[in-house]
């Protein structure tokens, strides 16, 4: 999936995803923030979208969203201005293989159901790594491919309609192991029914 049909995907996907895929994910979306809030400092949310888990972050905690759709960025624009939310400090449109902040900028890097959307994945990781401060922590959540039974079929299935569905449903997992600067501390399962999976990474120090 490249940058522009990225793009064309969530330009249809911006009017309707909160009540779509965004209700889907709300249960784990809000776990991995309550995560977020336990640390200390600011996060940066690399795939911010329309906002949906801005709300819940914790006042003390500064929030930097990037996202590649301008319309998905509007819409988290308006909820900001909406739910005056005054830590949340920039929404800005990126591309997530070149983020534009020095390294080491943020406490926290936050990757929600987007790592198995955007071009070379591992480039992604390899630049939240970089922004990541030592001894801080990149999260992700995300499906990634299961390797038997009736949902692996599924996701094969579903494998060739990614650019219209805007995410890969056999994505697998090895592509956000292998930077060298983030050592795996966590791996468990998320609601609903355990389709997602939330991956801890703490940063060498």
């Amino acid at each position: 999936m490249d940058i522009s049909a990225v793009r064309k995907s969530y330009r249809f996907w911006a009017p309707i995803y909160d009540h779509s895929f965004g209700w889907i994910t709300r249960q784990a979306r809000r776990k991995v923030v309550a995560h977020v809030n336990t640390r200390p400092g600011s996060v940066l949310e690399i795939g911010v979208g329309t906002g949906l888990s801005l709300s819940h972050y914790r006042p003390e905690i500064t929030v930097t969203g990037i996202d590649a759709s301008p319309d998905m960025l509007a819409r988290a624009r308006e909820k900001v201005a909406r739910q005056k939310l005054a830590n949340v400090v920039r929404l800005d449109e990126m591309d997530a293989r070149n983020l534009d902040f020095p390294d080491g900028s943020f406490d926290t890097v936050v990757a929600m159901f987007v790592i198995s959307v955007v071009p070379e994945p591992e480039r992604v990781m390899a630049e939240a790594a970089r922004v990541c401060k030592p001894g801080g922590e990149v999260l992700i959540a995300g499906h990634f491919a299961r390797d038997k039974g009736a949902l692996a079929l599924l996701e094969r299935l579903f494998a060739p309609l990614a650019d219209r569905i805007g995410w890969h449903s056999d994505f697998p997992v090895h592509r956000v192991m292998g930077q060298p600067d983030l050592t795996l501390a966590e791996s468990r399962q998320l609601d609903p029914f355990g389709v997602f999976t939330f991956l801890r990474f703490v940063k060498r120090a």
